[in-house]
């Protein structure tokens, strides 16, 4: 079953790609025709490959594994983060910080400087320094937070990546197939999809396009999830009442045996009063 409509997709301009001449050949398989010198991409390639990228996404969201969502351009960060936050997946919207993936470890510390900030502002410790010290921390906390707020809880290396404008964010795609991290993407007509695993050609400069494919690409994490947690619930269920089973198996090995010895016993008495009557 589709998860993507054809007039949805229709009606946010999704099918619109840029000028003929900012073309990128390698594109062609995905562009349907050419209208006032502009490239108009075929929708029908747009809903299956959507359909497969929202299906891998769902997967990896089951798996209880993060995406990391890139968008930095201006039309794309409010809509990335209004869309993204409510799946709880982390996003980048200020920028790329270089090294984000290949250098992870010194952006963990980054992260973590943070934490211990916001530990001395609520144990106390904050108070202690001087006026001085103390803007200079605030304005610190504003930084780390302004570029990695949003990656916070991201404590290891993203399953995937998320992307919006291939070239505006040719860094963070360069470092994610270094290590060998699948790139989903939105790939406009003068972007070059060859590095992307999953090409998703779609118009990545109107709002209302990138918010289309974010509605169904953040349904189904949602529904990936959503699935994980009723397998977890599923699984406790399970163990408990598996637990007392097993407690109750000893219970009936003592009485099985308590009822042997018994009849041992029995039948000792027997042996040894019809041993008196021989004698």
């Amino acid at each position: 079953m589709s998860r993507t409509d054809f007039n949805t997709l229709l009606d946010a301009g999704v099918h619109f790609g840029h000028l003929k001449r900012k073309w990128n050949p390698k594109m062609a398989p995905y562009i349907f025709m050419e209208k006032n010198g502009i490239h108009i991409i075929d929708l029908h390639k747009t809903v299956v490959k959507l359909d497969e990228a929202a299906a891998a996404l769902k997967q990896i969201a089951k798996s209880g594994r993060r995406v990391l969502f890139v968008a930095t351009k201006k039309q794309a960060k409010e809509i990335v983060a209004e869309k993204v936050a409510p799946v709880g997946m982390p996003y980048v919207t200020e920028r790329w910080a270089g090294g984000m993936l290949t250098n992870f470890p010194t952006i963990r510390k980054a992260v973590k400087k943070m934490a211990t900030i916001d530990k001395m502002l609520n144990d106390g410790t904050y108070d202690n320094f001087s006026k001085r010290e103390k803007l200079q921390i605030e304005r610190q906390r504003a930084k780390l937070e302004k570029n990695l707020g949003s990656i916070s809880d991201l404590t290891r290396l993203p399953a995937a990546l998320f992307v919006v404008d291939v070239q505006k964010e040719a860094n963070a795609v360069k470092e994610a197939k270094r290590l060998n991290i699948p790139v989903f993407a939105m790939v406009d007509t003068c972007c070059d999809p060859t590095d992307i695993d999953y090409v998703i050609p779609a118009n990545d400069d109107a709002t209302k396009s990138i918010a289309t494919v974010l509605d169904v690409v953040c349904g189904a994490i949602a529904e990936g999830t959503e699935e994980r947690k009723l397998e977890k619930e599923k699984e406790a269920q399970e163990s408990e009442a598996a637990a007392p089973a097993k407690q109750s198996k000893p219970r009936i090995k003592k009485a099985v045996k308590a009822a042997v010895d018994a009849e041992e016993a029995v039948v000792a008495e027997v042996v040894a009063a019809t041993e008196e009557k021989a004698e």
